[in-house]
């Protein structure tokens, strides 16, 4: 799995982004371009305003270490068409430059802060995730969803 907190690795997600259009065509699923940027952002607003959403009870956190953590920090690439947790779900259309520079920051700011950072940090839905556990959840995410819009 390439390091999200590696400089070199950093800047090849970003030039992908760059690469994309608002004309940009998903190769599978149903969200455009703009609501997949908007989608990949909602990782780091969890991450970074968690303050912002109502952290899940009891049984739903339970419900999510026991059976999404491993398919979402696990170096395991996601399969095409795998169903969106509705937090996670956009329907409206969003601003495309607008969702695409905030990705860009959020990569950025990830980068910057570093795995000694993340490691040991508390995950919203998972619990404490090691740095390895991190980078897993932030970049397989990204990677999926570039490799969605071909980029």
């Amino acid at each position: 799995m390439k390091n999200i907190f590696d400089k070199q690795f950093a800047d090849a997600v970003i030039l992908r982004i760059e690469n994309l259009q608002i004309t940009s065509q998903p190769l599978w699923g149903k969200m455009s371009v703009d609501q997949m940027l908007a989608h990949c952002n909602v990782t780091y607003a969890y991450t970074y305003q968690p303050e912002k959403f109502k952290k899940p009870n009891f049984l739903k956190r339970f419900l999510l270490k026991t059976f999404v953590k491993n398919m979402v920090v696990s170096e395991k690439p996601y399969a095409k068409n795998l169903m969106t947790a509705p937090e996670f779900k956009m329907a409206e259309t969003k601003n495309f430059e607008k969702e695409k520079n905030l990705l860009i920051e959020n990569i950025l700011k990830t980068q910057q802060l570093g795995a000694n950072y993340f490691n040991g940090k508390e995950n919203f839905s998972f619990g404490k995730l090691t740095a390895t556990e991190w980078n897993n959840l932030f970049y397989k995410h990204l990677h999926h969803h570039l490799t969605q819009f071909g980029v």
